[in-house]
């Protein structure tokens, strides 16, 4: 079973990881929005840097819970 500070990080990290997967999901609809190549460009970018901080976020939050042996 797990112990309360594990299982609390691993409601964290599936947390992040979901919010991640919500902004690669943004970061495809901005390419094919109506708008211009650069404004399309540039929402894609801001969605992919945010999934990428929420994903380390996320392994760092599961290395911490395990200790650092992941």
């Amino acid at each position: 079973m797990l112990t309360p500070p594990k299982r609390l990080a691993s409601l964290i990290t599936r947390s992040l990881s979901s919010r991640a997967a919500t902004h690669r999901a943004k970061a495809k609809a901005a390419l094919f929005a109506d708008s211009s190549t650069r404004t399309r460009l540039k929402r894609y970018n801001h969605h992919i840097e945010k999934a990428h901080q929420l994903e380390a976020r996320a392994l760092e939050t599961a290395t911490r819970s395990t200790g650092g042996a992941l």
